[in-house]
């Protein structure tokens, strides 16, 4: 099933697609905007500021409720990116990594520039986003690994010390690419981590993230998804860290009440791998998604991140109707993320009579253009 394999989708595949592709990205920002408040904080503080049991419900962050940071504006572009990529096929410049990086750099743009640039002709709408050019705490990694046009590879990557988990966070739109095999899936991500986050446990925790919202998004269970993953890691050189986390938050998930301090053991070393076990533990153990998104920023790891990376497995899991409707009504760019989100289904599904060789939709090339 999918674009890449030519085959056809029926009606009632596109709409649950469409409905797992919305929920990933929004159940993304709604958790990075649920955890931005209290990202870095102590458990303590965190009580102290919003009661016993945290944030239970949006409070404000950069002057809003709602508000997301620089994980979801990165993950937006990885969309933008993965779109475009599929539009410069026809043209026989097939290479998604540069046409991500092409994407990540139109974001380094909005975080230098005062608002969009008419004259860029080549940047499609959603550079043209105003509400995307307030700087949310990018770290100095992903400036840095954007810095310039040079891109970052697996043999020469961006920042080969850096282990954090922004990469892993923005990764979420790779697994949404269900017509491509797993094994592909993590090697796109894994070599568009590297383009800011060299160190393997950052590349490797993004490319399992993806290839688990993958498994998600083509109806399997969340444990089925992980083992999976745990898998195809197997084979890859400098895998143990990223594979001992995944496998430690498989088994903390069966025994007891989940609880703040255990998220907080997984997550609080900082770099990828502890947000994304701590991102599969919460939404394993969570009782819903209000409760699992609660349980990843309630801690004293990484909030935003945790939040983020659990949001999507969520929503990849169950679709954007089992996310909260008042957190949504909330949250900032709403509609851009809802626009992306059926503009990249339409282009999975439906690319073909967008697009071709001889033939290509005007108004789909304004949105995403073919460049040089």
């Amino acid at each position: 099933m999918g674009a890449t394999t030519g085959a056809v989708w029926g009606r009632a595949e596109q709409q649950d697609f469409r409905g797992r592709v919305r929920g990933t990205l929004l159940g993304v920002a709604l958790g990075d905007a649920l955890g931005a408040p209290v990202d870095g904080l102590g458990i303590d503080a965190i009580r102290e500021a919003h009661g016993a049991d945290g944030v239970v419900d949006p409070v404000p962050a950069y002057g809003r409720r709602g508000a997301v940071t620089h994980l979801t504006q990165l993950m937006l572009f990885t969309v933008d990116g993965l779109i475009r990529a599929q539009v410069r096929r026809d043209t026989g410049a097939w290479h998604p990594p540069t046409d991500l990086h092409r994407a990540y750099l139109r974001w380094a743009a909005t975080q230098r520039d005062w608002g969009p640039d008419e004259r860029r002709k080549d940047d499609g709408w959603l550079a043209r986003e105003e509400w995307l050019y307030a700087r949310r705490d990018p770290t100095a990694a992903l400036l840095l690994g954007l810095a310039d046009e040079n891109m970052g590879t697996l043999e020469a990557p961006k920042n080969p010390g850096e282990s954090g988990p922004q990469a892993a966070a923005r990764s979420a739109p790779f697994g949404l690419l269900v017509g491509w095999e797993p094994l592909l899936v993590v090697q796109l991500a894994v070599e568009c981590a590297a383009q800011t986050h060299g160190h393997p446990n950052a590349c490797l925790a993004a490319g399992a993230y993806a290839v688990i919202v993958h498994g998600l998004a083509r109806g399997e269970s969340l444990e089925g998804a992980v083992q999976y993953a745990l898998a195809l890691l197997a084979s890859r050189p400098g895998h143990q860290a990223v594979s001992d986390a995944l496998q430690y938050a498989l088994a903390a998930a069966r025994p007891g009440s989940p609880t703040p301090e255990r998220v907080a053991e997984m997550s609080a070393s900082g770099t990828a791998e502890g947000p994304l076990a701590a991102a599969v533990y919460c939404a394993l153990v969570g009782e819903d998604v209000r409760h699992g998104l609660r349980l990843a920023v309630n801690h004293g790891g990484p909030s935003a991140p945790t939040g983020a990376m659990t949001g999507g497995l969520l929503g990849a899991l169950y679709g954007e109707t089992a996310l909260p409707p008042a957190w949504l009504a909330e949250l900032e760019g709403r509609p851009t993320i809802l626009e992306l989100a059926d503009d990249f289904a339409m282009e999975m599904t439906q690319g073909a009579a967008l697009h071709g060789p001889t033939a290509a939709s005007p108004g789909w090339l304004a949105r995403y253009p073919r460049g040089t």
